[in-house]
């Protein structure tokens, strides 16, 4: 197979991966010892997904966020989510200029990822002003429609729900995060290199500018888009999805994941495929994605809350369930 500019697939798998290698390597300098997070983050980003990282303040949230623009050369914005903050400081305003014209001042969403720190400190009306941005990629304001950069991307961090001055996100939100992932402290190890390190190199994004470019960036998307998938992965995709909204699962599920949910996975897995060396995507990329991609999906019941049962808990017990093609 020969691509529009004249490489061979072998050509197409090699650069891909070596790049997503070179890429994952420059984010695991910023987020030390958490591999896994920082592959899944650039799977989400190469999936034109977005990415909720859920965590306690002081894990690295913010500066892997800021790093994944940082690492493609790619503008960045930034919103930090208050209990007062109003939808036109997401989306931009429209601003009087004399003479009867109006000019619109675009906000912070109008860069190639957007942090938005500590999303669920602001109020379900800010909240609800990413949903058309995350979407359609594009904002209305006063009846005009405005088209957000492309690629874009949403990384949103969010604090845990229990922790005081939150609100809990929209289910309709939520879906729209392509994956969900948590951070975690590093181990004695890390952290002391982190503490030690701390004055002899710089960190954050800083650290990272300048390793690929937007070109790249672009390519590695279109790349993955041709990624071929057999109809019997489709099939155990859409198999998982009604498994989680079967009746055998009314104790402990209330909803459970969507067909968007399912596109999603099925977009991370072809990046999944191509970050390994595979023009083709196999059950173990679904199976590998399946817990960031559908357990923040998965709505569950009162009684399953106050049994202490995850989402995560369930989807395991799903995936044991369902055949996996052969």
């Amino acid at each position: 197979m020969i691509d529009r500019h004249g490489r061979s697939t072998d050509e197409v798998l090699t650069g891909f991966r070596d790049r997503f290698d070179l890429a994952a390597d420059a984010l695991g300098h910023v987020l030390r010892g958490k591999d896994a997070v920082v592959r899944h983050a650039l799977v989400c980003l190469l999936a034109e997904g977005h990415l909720l990282i859920e965590d306690v303040p002081g894990v690295g949230k913010t500066s892997l966020a800021r790093a994944l623009a940082a690492v493609f050369g790619v503008s960045s914005g930034r919103v930090q989510f208050t209990p007062d903050l109003m939808p036109s400081d997401i989306t931009g305003v429209q601003v009087h200029r004399g003479g009867g014209a109006f000019v619109f001042v675009p906000g912070p969403v109008f860069a190639h990822v957007v942090v938005c720190d500590e999303i669920n400190r602001a109020s379900p009306k800010a909240q609800a002003a990413l949903l058309e941005v995350m979407e359609e990629r594009q904002v209305s304001v006063a009846g005009e429609t405005h088209r957000v950069p492309t690629p874009f991307m949403v990384v949103a961090t969010q604090n845990p729900v229990d922790f005081a001055g939150t609100y809990p996100l929209p289910e309709a939100q939520v879906d729209r995060f392509l994956m969900r992932v948590g951070i975690g402290p590093p181990d004695v190890a890390t952290e002391s290199e982190i503490l030690a390190r701390e004055h002899q190199e710089p960190l954050g994004a800083a650290s990272v500018t300048g390793v690929l470019d937007e070109d790249t960036l672009v390519e590695m998307i279109a790349a993955a888009r041709r990624v071929t998938v057999a109809p019997e992965l489709h099939r155990y995709i859409a198999l998982l999805l009604r498994e989680t909204r079967s009746p055998e699962h009314r104790d402990t599920l209330r909803l459970g994941a969507s067909t968007r949910a399912g596109l999603q996975l099925l977009r991370a897995a072809r990046v999944h495929a191509l970050a390994l060396g595979r023009y083709g995507v196999i059950p173990d990329d679904v199976k590998d994605l399946a817990m960031p991609v559908l357990a923040h999906r998965l709505l569950l019941t009162d009684r399953a809350v106050m049994s202490g049962v995850s989402g995560a808990e369930v989807l395991r017990k799903i995936l044991k369930t369902v055949p996996v093609p052969r």
